[in-house]
């Protein structure tokens, strides 16, 4: 009975609690990134963005989307992030009120390659065509002129 519960609340999505407090969490951590208090060499004068952070059930975990400006030396700024995740929980929980302070975990947001793929895909020449509106026939106008 259990799983069944469990498979049917993964369907649904997330609730709005979880939407609410992923929402807030981002802005906090996009405040701590973009004020520089991170002490890390790998994240010195970089700029990050945080796209989106999705909240387990429990609230007690944050996976955080990140991507650094341009997609350089992601996997280095990735690694940084998750290194210094404790501390930033730390920061993140003095600015959010929450009953526990959610562990922070950090990935790299794809919807960015995913995007361009899609953008090259709509270019090709054999798609192209088919996305322009034809121009429309004056005499398909449903006015036969009487």
């Amino acid at each position: 009975m259990a799983r069944h519960r469990e498979t049917r609340e993964r369907a649904r999505g997330p609730s709005q609690r979880q939407l609410r407090a992923g929402e807030l969490i981002r802005h906090a951590v996009a405040e701590v990134l973009t004020r520089e208090e991170v002490h890390h060499e790998d994240l010195g004068g970089v700029a990050i963005t945080v796209t989106e952070v999705s909240m387990s059930p429990d609230l007690r975990q944050a996976a955080c989307y990140i991507m650094p400006l341009g997609g350089k030396d992601a996997d280095k700024i990735l690694t940084a992030l998750n290194e210094t995740g404790p501390w930033l929980s730390g920061q993140v929980a003095r600015r959010v009120r929450l009953k526990f302070s959610p562990r922070l975990y950090f990935r790299i947001d794809g919807s960015f390659d995913n995007a361009d793929h899609i953008q090259q895909l709509l270019k090709r020449g054999d798609v192209a065509p088919d996305l322009v509106p034809e121009m429309a026939d004056p005499r398909e106008d449903g006015d036969d002129g009487a």
